[in-house]
């Protein structure tokens, strides 16, 4: 077993940057070495984990709080709303839904069973009109997926988007005229067709009425989540409203997977017992070679070959591959499908996929809150969902961006 991980492969454990583990190697912060029969520059798994477990970063305050007391009642229509990570979070946060729209008849299923005093708009966007809500709701929120516009001329207009979602979302920012406007996306937007999607994005808010507040990645391990998730946060601010949106502050403290399944400071009581998927038997039997913490590289170089087939001799350090997460450092993101190949997010203990609870306790899902449909869909809306916790950090900076404008413009 290698005791050594590749430039690619801390880069990917650690979040950051190729450049930067090279910036922290010549400040001492995390030393490579050279690796005893290639001579390549690799580090100790030791130092990486030692890192990992303090995950520090000299920017963060030690004991900082995004919380706020909302001065009014502020309401929020959610589009995409899926299975109602992001809801439930802005609602922990203080703020209303008032309708909430998706396409997906089990997270809509799930959305009504769990708040039956919600208004759910189940089908697709395209076939509703919101224009009953026309300055009658403070916030619009949506996680539209992310689609290549056709472009028309040198600056995308509205119409430029039209058949795709992003389309449908500015369609009702424009027809319900909120304050502020969010959307969140994958990472991946920021590159996307090499930028062009998001400045498109950032085009057509700013045609309807809105600047968009620098785009950030939010990370969702700063934001009381144990989990290496990461969301692009698009804001836009009604152009007459002159007042700053400021993004959740970092937290210093770090959350792990024991954060997540224990009883502690996330949750009063162990994980409830529930279904969860299982691992061929073929696959059980390789991960069953796996140690807490480990991946493909700590498998025997034959079984390696023969599971990894050609991605072994690809290149990167395609870190999720048979993957077990340890104890004590956040899990991976989560997906949708915990067994397949490329993504495994293997329980500590057992050789098998987290369970349904322990999924949703790793998003920050309340207990309480039940999926509805076969384990496949529960799975598919928990990994799916925006984590709760961060909906919940991003809803007080939504809350006290309200809070200063209600204040100053006291509209009627």
């Amino acid at each position: 077993m290698s005791d050594y991980y590749s430039l690619s492969e801390t880069s990917e454990l650690v979040g950051k940057s190729k450049e930067t583990l090279r910036r922290w190697d010549r400040e001492g912060i995390l030393n490579a070495v050279r690796e005893p029969v290639s001579n390549y520059r690799v580090y100790r798994k030791q130092d990486v984990q030692t890192l990992l477990g303090s995950l520090f970063d000299e920017n963060f305050d030690d004991d900082i709080s995004n919380c706020v007391e909302p001065n009014h009642e502020y309401s929020v229509l959610e589009l995409f709303a899926g299975a109602g990570g992001l809801a439930v979070g802005l609602e922990k946060s203080g703020l209303k839904c008032v309708a909430l729209n998706e396409i997906d008849k089990w997270a809509c299923q799930t959305l009504r069973y769990n708040r039956p005093n919600w208004k759910v708009l189940e089908g697709d966007i395209k076939d509703y009109s919101f224009t009953e809500y026309k300055d009658k709701v403070d916030v619009v929120t949506g996680g539209f997926p992310c689609q290549s516009f056709s472009y028309a001329g040198k600056k995308l207009g509205l119409n430029d988007a039209r058949g795709t979602l992003f389309y449908e979302f500015a369609r009702v920012v424009q027809e319900v005229n909120p304050v502020i406007c969010i959307g969140e996306n994958v990472r991946g937007l920021l590159s996307h067709e090499k930028g062009k999607t998001l400045a498109g994005m950032i085009s057509i808010l700013d045609e309807i009425g809105y600047r968009v507040v620098p785009v950030e990645v939010l990370k969702a391990i700063h934001y009381r989540v144990p989990q290496k998730r990461e969301r692009l946060i698009l804001v836009g601010v009604r152009k007459d409203v002159d007042i700053d949106f400021n993004y959740p502050k970092p937290h210093k403290k770090i959350y792990n997977l024991k954060d997540a399944l224990k009883k502690g400071e996330l949750f009063d009581c162990d994980v409830p017992k529930s279904k969860g998927a299982t691992y061929p038997e073929y696959k059980k039997r390789v991960l069953d070679m796996v140690p807490p913490k480990g991946y493909w590289r700590d498998l025997p170089i034959d079984v390696q070959k023969e599971y990894m087939g050609g991605s072994f001799y690809l290149g990167g350090g395609k870190t999720g591959m048979a993957r077990r997460i340890g104890w004590d450092e956040p899990s991976l993101t989560l997906t949708c499908s915990p067994a397949q190949k490329q993504t495994e997010r293997c329980h500590p203990d057992h050789t098998r996929p987290f369970t349904v609870r322990e999924y949703a306790r790793i998003q920050t899902f309340p207990d309480e809150w039940k999926f509805v449909g076969s384990t496949a869909q529960q799975y598919k809306q928990i990994g799916n969902a925006v984590p709760v916790n961060l909906g919940q950090e991003l809803g007080y900076s939504v809350v006290k961006f309200l809070n200063e404008y209600y204040s100053l413009s006291k509209p009627k």
